[in-house]
């Protein structure tokens, strides 16, 4: 289960509501590798919410050596939530990902007259509808028939309404948002102040495209110059393994420190364990590690990209480099390092950003402001479906059945399959 959906849950629940969670999961070894998979833990949903635990099996048939059947998952997340529906009718349903959730809960609001909300991530946005014609369509059909789309961010948003020929205003822009009771600055340290030596942590998804392996030759270089420093990285993700065999041969023994997978509950201490924030990111719908690392008091070093100049402002509350550049990334870096006025002051700045612009308790009343907008007159009752990545496949106008359209049929027949078919964890 994502932070985001656990502190929405939270925030939802405190505020009254009644709430269920569908929640789609892979089960299998590959799977849980790279998601950190599974059923919701018990310990991390909130009293009261409802479960209902639905194992993405259509996706799974990529460890059978076949084509994700994303249709099969967006088949089994709808009729999970008619099920709920039947046993407690529902006022709003809001899918956490445009695929496979924002399908299933469009198909479940066709047949049941709930309106759906649709929050779009990043793969929903920076990648879905970019790979072939019939995720195209179904990510179309998303953005065209939601009541409400939420996006994190206005940067984000401009992207997607210019790659899929929409108004900019179909959005509904609410930032994303950080725990700051949760995550919150060392008591005996003040925000921007070193260790010795100083620690860099990247704290997210292990993926090329998060810039893994720039940040590594950015820490070889500094490492070459004489910098003394350390650089711990967690997280789960597909090039997991390959960061780990990379960070063995950067530089000097124990220089890089790759921890894995971190539970939410342990990731404060990973980051009070930091004195610099490093996110080289590619691009992000709006990047929560980020938050996370101000409400921490680390000073950010951060990309130019979509997604991040919404919440860092250069040489404001955080330093941007160009990214895919370890070279710039270095020398932000050392300049951090080398200056530290600059790192106090981006770092208290940066912490009053975040408490006052980016804390849960601003975003969840956001978006339960949404949810009135679009609920049925009633005792509100909402529905949080998520799923463990964003990944997802075509449907037709219309729920039909488990092969909506007949695409499937259709897709096979033209001997055309979507290369995030074959590998969903790229989305």
């Amino acid at each position: 289960m994502s932070a985001y959906a656990e502190n929405l849950l939270r925030h939802l629940v405190a505020d009254g509501h009644e709430v269920t969670l569908v929640s789609q999961y892979r089960g299998d070894p590959e799977g849980r590798a790279v998601y950190g998979g599974g059923p919701p833990p018990a310990d991390r949903v909130p009293a009261g919410v409802r479960v209902a635990a639905v194992e993405a099996l259509g996706e799974q048939a990529v460890t059978r050596g076949r084509p994700a059947d994303f249709e099969a998952d967006v088949a089994a997340l709808r009729d999970a939530v008619l099920d709920c529906h039947r046993r407690a009718p529902l006022d709003v349903v809001h899918a956490q990902y445009g695929y496979p959730t924002g399908l299933a809960a469009l198909d479940a609001s066709a047949l049941t007259g709930v309106p759906a909300v649709v929050s779009v991530q990043g793969g929903d946005g920076h990648w879905v509808g970019t790979c072939c014609d019939d995720h195209r369509v179904a990510i179309r059909r998303v953005f065209r028939e939601a009541p409400a789309l939420l996006i994190g961010s206005p940067s984000f948003a401009r992207e997607v309404a210019a790659r899929h020929d929409l108004p900019p205003g179909r959005f509904t822009v609410i930032h994303g948002a950080t725990d700051t009771r949760l995550f919150h600055p060392r008591p005996d340290r003040t925000p921007g102040e070193l260790g010795d030596p100083p620690v860099l942590l990247y704290h997210g998804r292990m993926d090329r495209r998060k810039g893994v392996f720039e940040l590594l030759e950015a820490v070889r270089l500094l490492a070459a110059r004489g910098r003394r420093l350390r650089l711990v990285m967690s997280g789960a993700g597909p090039d997991l393994e390959a960061v780990r065999e990379l960070a063995r041969t950067t530089g000097p023994s124990g220089l890089a420190e790759v921890t894995g997978p971190v539970p939410y509950d342990r990731a404060p201490a990973i980051y009070r364990g930091g004195d610099l924030f490093v996110s080289p990111t590619w691009a992000e719908g709006f990047s929560n590690t980020i938050l996370e690392a101000m409400a921490t008091g680390l000073p950010v070093v951060s990309t130019r990209v979509v997604g991040v100049v919404d919440c860092v402002e250069d040489g404001v509350n955080g330093l941007l480099t160009d990214a895919r550049d370890p070279a710039g990334l270095a020398a932000a870096v050392d300049r951090l390092l080398a200056d530290g006025s600059l790192r106090t002051r981006l770092a208290a700045t940066a912490l009053e950003h975040v408490r006052t612009r980016w804390s849960w308790p601003v975003a969840a009343a956001r978006i339960t402001d949404v949810y009135r907008s679009v609920a049925v007159t009633g005792t509100a009752r909402e529905t949080a479906t998520e799923s463990t990545d964003s990944t997802g496949g075509a449907a037709a106008p219309a729920p039909e059945g488990d092969d909506p359209g007949g695409l499937r049929q259709a897709r096979a027949a033209a001997g055309s399959v979507c290369r995030f078919r074959l590998a969903p964890h790229l989305l």
